[in-house]
């Protein structure tokens, strides 16, 4: 069996194996120049020392030599996608479309350890592969999570354990749509619109919820204070001496009036009492938050799986 399922899905292994193989050694290499800037590791420098001059002068050579690579990381939360869904869109549909379920089926495997065979074996290689690739990809981003966090969508889309949970839901969505459709092809496009829109339905309004946010207030900073913090800020603005908060519309009417006063805009509401304030989740709920989005994708994906299950037990012919 094990064999069987090798010679039928080797090509899929090998090429996302390549393609995986390809990515993590030139993120080895990139990323071992990166840390070379952060002497004593970019860890040194995250949280309050990382306002030192030696971090900062680091900082800034990274954003300067692989700012880019940073940016060009935003595609790679296609990844757990494309594993998932490349190794579960022809799982059944390539059974279905060339035929060779009424042979796969009355064999002496029974039907329901066939399936279990399969789905261990290319869910195992899709945990693995994006296993693999998502740790390269941390240690890669570390010295930018030191300055930025994690809680940035570019890091925690890419890091932790939702990477995993990703490519398990491409992969049993694709599994499912290729029971239904019976067609490899379709069922890959249906597993890509299914993960980019619960991706954007969690990330926009699901994620934000997960913990009841905090709320700080205080002075508003003069101009060229360094500012840097590793907390998730989901909304930011400027209240009055009472704790109202102003509007758009008022701040900037308070702005006009600093002009024409001759005076700073930080000076001119410093003076009547104004504050800023700040809506964020902390940057230790980070692994919290890991593990409730990992967990919503995976019951989702477990769920899609005896969707699957139940087909096959009916022969879905």
């Amino acid at each position: 069996m094990t064999w069987l399922i090798w010679r039928q899905h080797r090509t899929e292994v090998l090429v996302l194996g390549l393609l995986a193989g390809v990515f993590g050694v030139a993120l080895l290499v990139l990323g071992a120049q990166a840390h070379d800037l952060f002497p004593a590791g970019p860890a040194r420098c995250a949280g309050d020392a990382g306002a030192g001059d030696a971090c900062t002068a680091s900082f800034r050579r990274l954003d300067e030599e692989y700012g880019y690579v940073e940016n060009l990381l935003a595609a790679f939360y296609l990844v757990p996608v494309v594993i998932g869904a490349f190794l579960g869109a022809p799982l059944l549909a390539r059974e279905l479309e060339d035929g060779t379920w009424q042979l796969a089926w009355t064999q002496a495997v029974p039907r329901m350890r066939w399936l279990a065979a399969k789905l261990a074996a290319l869910a195992g290689v899709t945990v693995v592969l994006t296993g693999l690739f998502t740790v390269v990809l941390t240690w890669f981003r570390q010295p930018f999570d030191a300055w930025e966090g994690r809680f940035q969508y570019d890091a925690f889309d890419l890091e932790g354990l939702v990477p995993v949970a990703y490519a398990l839901f491409a992969f049993a969505v694709a599994t499912t749509a290729g029971a239904i459709l019976r067609r490899s092809l379709p069922a890959f496009g249906v597993a890509f619109g299914a993960f980019l829109a619960a991706r954007m339905a969690v990330a926009l309004l699901a994620r934000p919820a997960y913990a009841t946010p905090l709320t700080s207030t205080g002075p508003i900073p003069v101009p060229g204070a360094k500012s840097r913090s590793a907390d998730w800020v989901i909304e930011h603005g400027y209240a009055d001496s009472t704790g109202r908060r102003l509007s758009s519309t008022e701040y900037y009417e308070l702005e006009d009036a600093a002009g024409q006063a001759g005076t700073t805009v930080e000076q001119f509401l410093h003076a009547r009492g104004v504050q800023q304030f700040e809506v964020y989740h902390p940057a230790d709920r980070f692994w919290m938050f890991q593990l409730i989005e990992a967990t919503v994708f995976v019951t989702v994906a477990a769920a899609l799986i005896g969707v699957v299950v139940w087909r096959v037990r009916r022969r879905m012919i």
